[in-house]
C-alpha cells in the first residue's frame, strides 16, 4: 500500500458536511415545500457591495490585464488596508507589514509556518474555529486547548496561559469569536498582547468578523511589535467568495511570509484585490447589513429561549448564538440532523468546535436574509 502524508489525516471541518446534507436535503423537497432555513454556516447572504462588484466589472471591461500581483497583494490595497486601519483603531499601519492573502484560510498556514516549527505547541481557548486545530496538527504542531467557559466569555485568560508548564509557544485568540461570539475587550486584548510579547509566546489575533460587533467596543493587536493579526473581506465586507483577506505582520515575518506565499500561492487573485479596495468605500452598504444582523440578532434573543434555548453564549460580536442543549440531548450531532429533518432548519453541531463538551452545543448562525431568521424562530418554537 502507498504511504499517505500527515495532511491525508486531517479531520473534517464538519460544518461543511452539514452544507452538504442541507444542500442534499432541499434538493429532495417537492416544488413548493417549504424551504430549508440556513443556519450552519456563516456565509453572508447579502453579497459582495454594489461599488466592488462594479470595480471588478469596470476593470474587466477596459480589458486591465489580470495576472500575477506581488506575493504581498497590489501596492494600492496594501496601502488601503493601512488607511483602514488609521480610520478604524486611530493606528499607523507602515504598508509594508500588511500581507494580501486568500482568504483568512490562506492566511493562517502562512502564519503557523513562517512563526512555528514542528512540535511547537500553540495554545487556543475551547471552543475554538476548528481549522485552527485541524491546520496545526497537518503541519506536525501540538495544539494546547485551554476549556474556557461561561466565566471568561469562552475566552483565554493570562491565568489559564500561566498554568502552563511548559509555556505554549503561540497563542491564538478570536474577538469577536467564533462560534460563542464573544469578544475580548480592549483592556484584555492589551494584557494578552503584553502578556505574549514579555513571555515569548507568539500571538495570532484573528479579527476576522471586525466591523460585526454590538455593545463592546473593538480593539486589534496590530499595535503589539510581535503579534500577527489575521482579517478577511469574507464577513463584514461579505465577500467570501472572493477569497481575499490579510495579515498585519511584525517585522520579522514580513519576508518569510513573503517567500512562503511565492511559493504556496503566488499571489492572490487580482481581480479579487481590485473589488476588495473598492469594498472600503461602500461604507452605507455595509452598514446597512450590519443593522439588518442586529435585528436578527435581537429577534433571536428573545425568541430563542421561547423555543428552548435558553442558554445562551453573550452574542457581543460576529453572527452567532452559541447554545447549550445539555437539557435537550447529548449528541448535538443527531439534534441537529433532527432539527434539520423535521423542523427544515440547518445549524452546526458544537462537535466541530470542541472535542470534549462540544455534543452539548449547537451554533446557529443568524447571517442570512432577515425574513429567514425569522421563520426559523417560529419553526423552532414549534418544533419539540
Amino acid at each position: 500500500m502507498l504511504k499517505a502524508g500527515r495532511g491525508a489525516e486531517a479531520p473534517a471541518f464538519l460544518v461543511m458536511d452539514v452544507v452538504t446534507a442541507a444542500n442534499a436535503r432541499q434538493a429532495s423537497l417537492p416544488p413548493g415545500a417549504p424551504k430549508i432555513i440556513r443556519m450552519e454556516v456563516g456565509q453572508p447572504s447579502t453579497g459582495a457591495p454594489a461599488g466592488a462588484v462594479a470595480a471588478a466589472q469596470a476593470a474587466l471591461r477596459d480589458g486591465l490585464p489580470m495576472g500575477y500581483t506581488e506575493s504581498l497583494g497590489t501596492a494600492s490595497l496594501r496601502t488601503r488596508i493601512s488607511r483602514h486601519y488609521r480610520d478604524w483603531y486611530q493606528a499607523e499601519i507602515d504598508p509594508a507589514r500588511i500581507a494580501v492573502t486568500v482568504g483568512a484560510s490562506g492566511a493562517f498556514p502562512l502564519a503557523f509556518l513562517a512563526a512555528f516549527n514542528a512540535s511547537d505547541r500553540i495554545a487556543m481557548a475551547s471552543p475554538f474555529y476548528p481549522p485552527y486545530v485541524n491546520i496545526l496538527q497537518s503541519l506536525g504542531m501540538v495544539p494546547v486547548v485551554l476549556e474556557a467557559g461561561p466565566d471568561s466569555r469562552f475566552q483565554p485568560t493570562i491565568a489559564m496561559l500561566e498554568a502552563l508548564n511548559p509555556l505554549p509557544d503561540g497563542l491564538i485568540v478570536a474577538s469577536p469569536c467564533n462560534p460563542a461570539g464573544t469578544m475580548l475587550h480592549p483592556d484584555e486584548l492589551a494584557e494578552i498582547a503584553a502578556w505574549c510579547h514579555n513571555a515569548g509566546v507568539r500571538l495570532i489575533s484573528d479579527e476576522i468578523y471586525h466591523g460585526l460587533h454590538h455593545d463592546s467596543p473593538l480593539a486589534t493587536a496590530a499595535l503589539s511589535p510581535s503579534a500577527i493579526v489575521v482579517n478577511s473581506f469574507s464577513k463584514y465586507f461579505s465577500m467570501t467568495g472572493w477569497r481575499i483577506g490579510w495579515m498585519v505582520l511584525p517585522q520579522d515575518l514580513i519576508r518569510p511570509v513573503e517567500r512562503l506565499a511565492q511559493n504556496l500561492f503566488i499571489s492572490a487573485p487580482h481581480i479579487a484585490q481590485i473589488a476588495a479596495e473598492a469594498a472600503f468605500d461602500c461604507t452605507a452598504e455595509l452598514e446597512a447589513n450590519v443593522a439588518m444582523y442586529r435585528r436578527s440578532r435581537a429577534l433571536l434573543l428573545q425568541a430563542m429561549p421561547q423555543a428552548g434555548f435558553s442558554r445562551l453564549s453573550p452574542a457581543e460580536g460576529a453572527f452567532y448564538l452559541y447554545a447549550d442543549v445539555s437539557d435537550r440531548t447529548n449528541d448535538a450531532q443527531d439534534f441537529c440532523r433532527r432539527m434539520l429533518a423535521e423542523a427544515g432548519v440547518a445549524a452546526a453541531p458544537g462537535v466541530d468546535f470542541d472535542r470534549t463538551r462540544g455534543n452539548r452545543f449547537v451554533r446557529f448562525s443568524y447571517c442570512g436574509p432577515e425574513a429567514d431568521m425569522a421563520e426559523a424562530a417560529q419553526r423552532l418554537t414549534r418544533w419539540p
